[in-house]
């Protein structure tokens, strides 16, 4: 694979970024592309590593030394080939993955590893600058009908294969854009919507049906559904999780969600009344995640006077625990690039009281430091450390408290049941419900996850219902990819 030295001879080289005075001056993307000879010599650090556990560290099982092989040969075009069997939306996962490949890399036991998730948005950007991707509507159809609920990564993955396998294919999406999380959950300066319009227009090029602001089971009703021989449910988790701390009903305790998507809607000139702003406000985010992170570049670049975040874990270490060794996802502290744009960082500290004033508007808050009190087989006791209380002056609060799962009103009106944590339950071999004709996937099936499991249950679902309709598959289940021949 690639050079047979080259892991020896070639450092690696990752994408840099313009300046934060810049960047935070608008919306729009701001990472500087390496050039062809570049990334050629990045794919040329691949090693011929026997065993690359880049495939199992990769949810999709993407085939990853291969096109990297061809990156370093030139072959961009087979390289573009090699990543779309296994993968549907790599512009998507290039730019937004936090690439467990890379984790996995077997050169990173001893060097940086592979910059994998670089070099995929290169063959997938090169891709579409050469047209290379191209609609293929299937030559034949089934006659079978699906309808998909949810038009986010794993619903488009899921519509996109049983298309390819001839079933006529109906998205239901109750924004007014598809794209789901990924359109406004996702701020533009992350990923531009061009990214997810230009895949979309090839969608609907290959046969896919979309009908947004259709909210089945609201607008839209159930009885709709069941003329359809299947039914995919890719509705994601959305009950946002709050906290259940004195004040949090306040004027000025914002969901994170609802801050985000506001303001990528005001990027496209959307109408938001009453947008919750952060220009010249003392902003807290709460929560340390990627949607944390995202609160953090949005409010600087709408002019916060302040902006500090709240993590009630431990700081992570700077190099990987020893507690998640290779090829594992590692525990390790990660600083995101709206972080370097300015941000204070807390971690082990807890949210007692939102204090407001007499007309309930946010002033401040309380809080105070913890420490985990960890007892081998019990759960882990979150300990308040006596004489830390703080006061914070905070204008407004953003909860990035992650997801607790899906609503529940599909479920109850479909008949469908849940597991524990509200997930929709559905067989791990076949994605299948309790209702026989109806499946499920992505976050909706398992809960709060990354885009890049989100497209393999899709495409591992499709696997299932295409079986379910025919009685067979000729859809590739994870890893094995439609390869063409090279």
């Amino acid at each position: 694979m690639g050079k047979v030295t080259g892991f020896k001879e070639i450092e690696r080289i990752d994408e840099q970024y313009e300046a934060a005075d810049n960047r935070i001056k608008n919306y729009k993307e701001f990472t500087v592309a390496l050039s062809e000879s570049e990334i050629k010599s990045q794919g040329s650090r691949c090693m011929d590593c026997g065993i690359p556990f880049c495939h199992s560290g990769c949810p999709l099982g993407n085939l990853i030394p291969d096109f990297n092989h061809m990156v370093h040969q030139g072959e961009w075009q087979k390289a573009s080939l090699i990543l779309h069997s296994t993968n549907n939306f790599p512009e998507f996962t290039g730019r937004l993955c936090p690439a467990p490949c890379e984790q996995a890399c077997v050169l990173g036991l001893i060097d940086d590893p592979i910059s994998i998730e670089n070099i995929e948005k290169n063959i997938v950007e090169r891709a579409f600058k050469e047209g290379w991707i191209k609609p293929q509507p299937p030559k034949t159809r089934t006659g079978k009908t699906v309808a998909i609920v949810g038009s986010g990564p794993a619903g488009l993955a899921t519509a996109q294969q049983l298309n390819r396998a001839g079933h006529t294919v109906t998205v239901f999406e109750r924004d007014d854009e598809v794209g789901g999380l990924l359109r406004y959950g996702i701020p533009n300066f992350k990923m531009e919507k061009g990214i997810i319009d230009r895949r979309v227009d090839i969608l609907k090029l290959e046969g896919i049906i979309f009908k947004v602001n259709s909210n089945v089971g609201k607008n839209v009703s159930i009885d709709e559904l069941k003329a359809f021989d299947a039914i995919v449910l890719t509705g994601g988790a959305t009950q946002r999780r709050s906290l259940p701390t004195p004040g949090i009903d306040a004027d000025g305790v914002v969901q994170a969600m609802d801050f985000l998507t506001q303001q990528t809607k005001v990027v496209f000139g959307k109408e938001v009344k009453d947008q919750v702003l952060a220009t010249d406000k003392n902003v807290i985010v709460i929560g340390g995640g990627d949607t944390g992170s995202d609160c953090v570049g949005t409010s600087n670049r709408q002019g916060a006077k302040s902006v500090v975040n709240f993590e009630i874990m431990p700081k992570p270490p700077g190099h990987r625990s020893p507690s998640t060794p290779w090829p594992y996802w590692p525990l390790q502290l990660k600083t995101s690039s709206s972080h370097k744009e300015g941000v204070e960082r807390n971690w082990l500290i807890n949210t007692k009281e939102f204090i407001t004033n007499n007309n309930g508007k946010l002033t401040g808050l309380k809080t105070v430091n913890v420490e985990w009190k960890m007892v081998p087989g019990q759960r882990p006791q979150l300990i308040e450390i006596e004489g830390t209380e703080k006061v914070w002056d905070c204008d407004l609060a953003l909860l990035a408290l992650g997801f607790t799962g899906p609503e529940n009103y599909l479920a109850e009106q479909l008949g469908l049941q849940t597991d524990a944590r509200s997930n929709y339950k559905a067989s791990i071999d076949k994605y299948q419900t309790n209702v026989p004709n109806i499946f499920t996937a992505g976050d909706m099936r398992r809960g709060q996850s990354l885009i890049v499991w989100a497209i393999s249950e899709g495409r591992q679902a499709a696997y299932h219902v295409d079986t379910y309709l025919m009685g067979s598959s000729d859809l590739p289940l994870k890893g094995e990819g439609d390869l063409p021949t090279l």
